[in-house]
């Protein structure tokens, strides 16, 4: 496509002759700097300048085959290289050889300047000869080699033809147009081998896909034949099934004809065993009311006996105590301030850490609240928590400081509902700072580091006195294994949740 308007064939005759005189060379559309476009006669509009008759028709023949040939048609990518071209020297020209209209372009950025400007820079290319021999001065001092090349009126073998056909399209050597043919007829040869190529690759394409559809329905077909396979099979154990049914059938008809008329037969045995049951029923009656007669007077027996036990053992249990009070006093044991927890606590336990980790609950042995609450109603309880293990799974959605916390405010109120001493143990390898005060009744303890909380459980088991009832709450097979060897109750974390969730 041309860069700008084509020539106009049907200007009047006089826009000819006067286009005819501002043209220095015709070949190349080139005007000089000393054009007539300098002179005020050759536009005829002087002040001074009396009107000109009008020429013959023979001047006016040769003035119209002396214009200008029309602006070839560009292909795309050749007019966008000389827009280009034209927009990377713009900046190097003096301002005063700019044209107006491209003074405004050539301050664009570069990425701009081609973009923005290419229509103006295409109209300037093509009205102003004189522009585009100062651009094609400095393109072609850019080119270098090539640039030679193509004022000389060839083009290497390995150029790129729309480079030489931009440069032609500027410079304008001789057969300039030939290039700019050969150009677009490269650019079209290089457009329908793309076309090519595109076709043949969807043509591929389609042939993999149609291959690709053929293996699936190979596929498909092999699995609808092995489904046929195994229905027919299916279909033959069914109706040897059905064989064996009916057969089993009749032989069932059989059996139930031969158990009717045995039925008939003991009906007839069970009426005289039932007779005979009466006889021994009633006989049976008599004999209970003389044992009835012999048990009143046995109870009343009993009765004097139980008073005299009673009375024995009350004597036995107030000698027991008074003997007990008598061994403390002469052991002269005072109370104690500490319990056997607390010996623990103070050996092998630090203050709470803050790298609780929590074991993951494997195994129960009871998840019975009733359970918890007939231990905890022994004399003496002591109840032992593993802190994580039940927090974990009862409210393993909160931060660990809040399942700590609601965990030891409910065993706070466990134990001021039943005075039992309550320990809650939690892993912890380094010092926690900043914890709230236990409720009263409740120890809470931290491992240290090195030592986790299951081995905290065992060492408080293995420290308390035999037969004192020790309640340890964990759902860890290997805790709760651990402290049964020792004496104590080893009960699932559910047993406690629920008894915190009933209070």
């Amino acid at each position: 496509m041309p860069l700008a308007e084509p020539h106009d064939d049907h200007l009047p005759q006089e826009d000819l002759v006067a286009f005819d005189g501002a043209t220095s060379n015709p070949d190349d559309n080139v005007v000089s700097e000393t054009s007539g476009a300098s002179d005020p006669t050759a536009a005829g509009d002087g002040p001074d300048t009396e009107p000109e008759s009008a020429p013959p028709e023979s001047a006016l023949s040769e003035s119209a085959s002396a214009l200008p040939e029309p602006e070839p048609t560009l292909p795309e990518p050749v007019r966008q290289r000389i827009v280009t071209l034209t927009a990377a020297v713009l900046p190097t020209l003096p301002a005063d050889e700019v044209p107006v209209p491209l003074r405004r372009v050539a301050k664009f950025a570069p990425n701009r300047r081609a973009r923005l400007g290419a229509p103006v820079i295409a109209a300037q290319l093509t009205a102003d000869p004189l522009f585009r021999q100062r651009v094609t001065a400095r393109v072609l001092a850019d080119a270098g080699d090539l640039g030679a090349a193509v004022v000389e009126g060839t083009a290497p073998a390995a150029a790129d033809p729309v480079e030489v056909a931009a440069l032609a399209y500027l410079a304008r050597p001789r057969g300039w147009r030939e290039l700019i043919d050969a150009s677009g007829a490269a650019v079209r040869a290089e457009a329908d081998s793309a076309v090519v190529a595109e076709l043949v690759r969807e043509a591929e394409q389609r042939a993999t896909r149609a291959e690709h559809d053929r293996a699936v329905a190979r596929v498909e077909a092999e699995k609808l034949r092995d489904e046929l396979a195994r229905v027919r099979e299916e279909l033959g154990q069914l109706r040897e099934e059905s064989r064996q049914v009916a057969r089993t059938l009749r032989e069932t008809q059989a059996r139930e004809r031969k158990a009717t008329e045995v039925l008939a037969t003991e009906r007839g045995r069970a009426a005289r065993a039932s007779a005979d049951v009466d006889a021994e029923l009633r006989r049976a009656r008599a004999r209970l009311a003389e044992a009835e007669a012999a048990a009143g007077v046995a109870r009343a027996s009993a009765k004097e006996a139980r008073s005299v036990d009673d009375a024995r053992l009350w004597l036995l249990l107030e000698t027991i105590g008074q003997a007990a009070v008598g061994l403390r006093r002469e052991l002269a044991l005072d109370p104690v301030d500490k319990l056997p927890a607390d010996f623990v606590a103070d050996a092998f336990a630090e203050q709470p850490g803050t790298a609780p980790a929590s074991p993951a609950a494997r195994a129960r042995d009871t998840d019975d609240p009733a359970r918890l609450d007939q231990l905890l109603a022994l004399p003496r309880a002591h109840l032992v928590v593993d802190g994580y293990n039940v927090t974990k799974r009862g409210f393993g959605d909160m931060s660990l400081e809040q399942q700590r916390k609601r965990l030891i405010t409910g065993l706070g109120g466990i134990a001021a509902q039943t005075g039992d001493e309550i320990t809650v143990v939690f892993d912890g390898a380094e010092r926690m700072h900043g914890l709230p005060p236990a409720p009263r009744g409740v120890r809470v303890l931290f491992s240290r580091k090195g030592e986790t909380a299951d081995e905290l459980i065992r060492r408080l088991v293995r420290a308390e006195p035999a037969g004192r009832p020790v309640v340890v709450v964990s759902s860890d097979r290997e805790v709760a294994d651990g402290v049964r060897r020792h004496g104590a109750y080893p009960l699932g974390a559910d047993s406690l949740l629920r008894r915190l969730a009933r209070s």
